[in-house]
């Protein structure tokens, strides 16, 4: 059907661009670890005749990883007002300015002998990713038909994992992660940039933001037809418009502003429960564990860069998995049984850790356990965790949220990054204790607290929320009109 092939156009033009690159800039600064060391030590070298110590050394690489996710949360504080003043497709195009900036300084790092270099590429990767894990789910989840929303949106997460696998891939030895072109790795990024800005310019534009945000009907129903082909697009205007009359005369929210509106406290909760779960849930720590793990397993050196593809294959083939499956089993079994499936392997893990050197086949066993705790991390919370704030705020306060679910992110995944090391020397084998506990009690919040989105109209969501966040009042003080538009007040 050719109203399906723009919307899928449509994902992938924005995908590719978008949260592709967080995966892909994630993975490729692993390979070239040991040859951007040797580097600065050169650069060093040759600038004060004199090498660099140990220790400095790993100083500088953990500044270096360090940008990454600095750059991210500056992404992520500017893409709330980007989204609101340029619209959600112009951000995402602008947004590739940042990656090309980036490709131009990695790329010519060697050439200009200046580490300094790679270290600002990294942080300008870092807003690119910020923006796009913002944006692209905001952008895509407002395009989607309701009954296909949460899939679309999903595609996020799909593309993240796409991005690691490639990312883990190009990074090989035998094609970009050698001595000599490590530098070509790095700049890479560039490529996916350029054919999401050639791609993305041919496709509509948000027809909520057209419609509510810029309040152009003529727009949003030409976005409309685009996406949806020669269907019937009145009923979903109709819904746009009791959604436009529900936020007349507000204006775009800041996230100051949510933390002080009572109307949209448990959905600002759940978000930022999930938000903050989401990175301190270990999933990116068992990526650490991998390579001693296969190492114990008696994989040989050379050939463990090939097995650990295979553990970003798993959270590929499972969030594709979570996409078809989304919209049929729901928002709230694939979160539950995501972490308290992580919670019961966390578990297993540390025992076999604990046992690695003990019992001859544990080795065996700490492998599958990182690649079944990967598994359940993809099925359910990275990809629903980004569909959320989409589907339980309305127009006006959608950007501002996604402000505050990206710093989280960013945040959480600088202190997860800076601690675990440090909760390794210290735990040891029990180093997943506080990734359990983290499980557990958003297993917890999301079992008793978090109602189901499924299939519901964004105004449907939004009253359910609000007979929450004001259990203690009647519906008489909300009435603002006629029955259909009461209904939809926030």
């Amino acid at each position: 059907q050719l109203q399906n092939k723009i919307l899928i156009l449509t994902i992938c033009a924005a995908g590719i661009g978008g949260t592709f690159q967080y995966g892909y800039n994630i993975s490729i600064i692993n390979a070239p670890t040991s040859y951007i060391q040797m580097f600065m030590n050169e650069t060093w070298l040759e600038r004060t005749g004199l090498p660099l110590e140990n220790n400095v050394i790993l100083l500088l690489w953990s500044f270096t990883v360090s940008a990454f996710p600095l750059g991210g949360l500056t992404g992520a504080l500017v893409a709330g007002p980007m989204a609101i003043m340029l619209g959600r497709k112009m951000s995402l195009l602008l947004n590739n300015a940042f990656v090309i900036i980036a490709a131009v300084l990695s790329g010519f790092s060697r050439m200009a002998k200046s580490f300094e270099m790679i270290m600002l590429s990294r942080f300008f990767t870092g807003v690119n990713a910020g923006v796009s894990m913002n944006i692209q789910p905001m952008y895509l989840a407002e395009s989607a038909p309701k009954k296909l929303r949460g899939a679309v949106a999903l595609t996020s997460a799909s593309f993240t994992a796409l991005g690691l696998v490639l990312g883990q891939v190009v990074g090989l030895r035998e094609l970009l992660g050698g001595e000599e072109s490590w530098p070509f790795l790095l700049a890479s990024n560039v490529v996916p940039a350029m054919i999401q800005l050639t791609a993305l310019p041919w496709f509509p534009e948000s027809p909520r933001y057209l419609l509510i945000d810029c309040g152009d009907k003529e727009s949003c129903v030409s976005a409309l037809q685009k996406l949806r082909g020669n269907g019937d697009v009145s009923a979903e205007l109709e819904e746009m418009l009791a959604e436009q009359a529900a936020v007349k005369g507000q204006r775009a929210k800041s996230p100051w502003g949510l933390f002080r509106n009572p109307a949209v406290r448990w959905q600002l909760m759940s978000v930022i429960v999930l938000s903050s779960a989401m990175q301190l849930c270990g999933n990116d720590s068992m990526y650490f564990y991998a390579a001693y793990v296969f190492q114990e397993a008696g994989i040989p050196q050379d050939k463990i860069p090939y097995v650990v593809i295979g553990t970003g294959s798993c959270e590929l083939i499972t969030s594709v998995t979570c996409n078809m499956i989304i919209d049929y089993a729901g928002r709230r079994p694939l979160l539950l049984g995501g972490y308290i499936f992580m919670a019961g392997w966390a578990v297993v893990f540390m025992v076999a850790l604990s046992q690695q050197t003990q019992i001859s086949w544990m080795p065996y066993l700490s492998m599958a356990c990182i690649f079944a705790y990967i598994l359940s991390f993809g099925i359910g919370p990275a990809g629903v965790t980004g569909v959320l704030p989409t589907e339980v705020f309305d127009q006006m306060s959608r950007p501002a949220a996604y402000m505050i679910c990206g710093s989280l992110l960013w945040f959480n995944l600088f202190l997860v990054g800076t601690a675990f090391p440090f909760i390794v020397k210290s735990l040891a084998h029990f180093c997943y204790v506080p990734f359990l506990v983290v499980c557990i009690c958003t297993a917890l919040y999301v079992g008793l607290f978090l109602p189901e989105t499924k299939g519901k109209s964004l105004l449907e969501i939004s009253e359910e929320f609000k007979k929450r966040n004001f259990k203690a009042q009647t519906h008489v003080g909300f009435y603002k009109g006629p029955e259909e538009i009461k209904s939809t007040m926030l």
